[in-house]
């Protein structure tokens, strides 16, 4: 593996960190959507595994049963769990607004900041064209 740094490198990278903060949002979104569901437990995603799947790690979707549709480059199923150490109410939902909400702001946060990076990149090179001209 080579440790220089290109363009592409730096696009694919904005483009995996901007894709999983949006799933973040999703999964928020989903989350909040069944806050009224009888037993619904919240789902978060696990940045680690979310990034190795978009990376293509093999080790990052083992198939357990042959039955199971094996999670491709750029899928983040495997990357879902539920969120642990919350209380579930009386109806066993373990939704938590502030949780949600908090949630979503910050992967919001992150998903601006990697579009301001790129935008950034893009009148870099907008500006290298206009000058050879």
């Amino acid at each position: 593996m080579s440790d220089k740094i290109s363009d592409g490198s730096v696009q694919a990278a904005l483009r995996r960190h901007m894709t999983i903060q949006a799933a973040r949002q999703v999964i928020s979104a989903s989350n909040l959507a069944n806050i009224d569901t009888p037993g619904f437990k919240a789902k978060q995603i696990d940045f680690d595994r979310a990034l190795d799947d978009s990376l293509g790690n093999p080790a990052a979707a083992t198939i357990t049963n042959a039955k199971h549709v094996q999670a491709g480059p750029g899928r983040m199923a495997s990357a879902t769990s539920e969120v642990e150490g919350v209380q579930a109410r009386r109806d066993g939902n373990t939704v938590q607004v502030d949780r949600e909400l908090l949630e979503m702001s910050s992967a919001a946060g992150e998903f601006a900041r990697a579009q301001t990076a790129l935008a950034a990149k893009f009148r870099l090179v907008k500006y290298a064209i206009a000058e050879t001209r």
